[in-house]
């Protein structure tokens, strides 16, 4: 009997092959035939699959994002439910930033990848930018629910408070990837700005 294959564990093979030569090497030393040699698999499996470059780094880049998700998903699974907003956003922020080898590797990638998209014209094709504009809109989503309910400071625009947030984190996980400063310092920070946006439980109505 033919053996089944199974095309997404293929393509997440290929996938993980890429991030862990970019975190390595950086994205300069990516190419089809690279990263096949990494995966251990012949290039015309790799071009069977993925027609470039770019769509091979787009792959890659919702590979890791599907990945970071089911972590986020997993803290959340430790807070009430549902979680207070606070908490809610918190871990969705904590969990971007790039505290240990694989949510590093998400932020090598990215910004390597968003560097080369300014010049690059088949990479700036991929609509990359999806997975940032799709956390803003959920970090939005929550502050909006928190406003309703009295949990945010006077005068807080949600859509542009998710900006901020998501601008401020992005720059403390490039800090965290240049030794500017720890994770724990850039959570120490994270927090610092969500306790000046959320009201004290204290003076929450009810």
């Amino acid at each position: 009997m033919p053996r089944t294959v199974d095309h997404d564990q293929r393509r997440a093979r290929i996938a993980d092959a890429l991030v862990r030569l970019a975190a390595r090497e950086g994205l300069p030393a990516v190419t089809m035939r690279a990263v096949a040699a990494e995966a251990g698999v012949s290039l015309r499996l790799v071009q069977y699959y993925f027609e470039s470059k770019g769509q091979l780094m787009h792959a890659a880049l919702r590979h890791l994002e599907r990945r970071g998700h089911e972590r986020w998903l997993a803290r959340l699974a430790r807070l009430p439910d549902p979680p207070p907003a606070r908490a809610f956003v918190e871990a969705l922020l904590a969990e971007a930033l790039p505290a240990d080898g694989e949510r590093r590797a998400f932020h090598l990638v990215w910004t390597s990848y968003a560097v080369l998209a300014m010049t690059d014209p088949e990479l700036a094709a991929q609509p990359f930018v999806e997975g940032p504009n799709r956390v803003e809109r959920q970090v939005a989503d929550a502050l909006r629910r928190a406003g309703a309910a009295g949990e945010l400071v006077a005068g807080a625009d949600p859509a542009t408070e998710a900006a901020r947030l998501l601008a401020l984190n992005h720059g403390l996980g490039t800090s965290v990837l240049v030794g500017q400063r720890t994770p724990e310092a850039a959570e120490a920070v994270l927090r610092y700005h969500l306790d000046r946006l959320f009201t004290p439980p204290s003076r929450q109505p009810g």
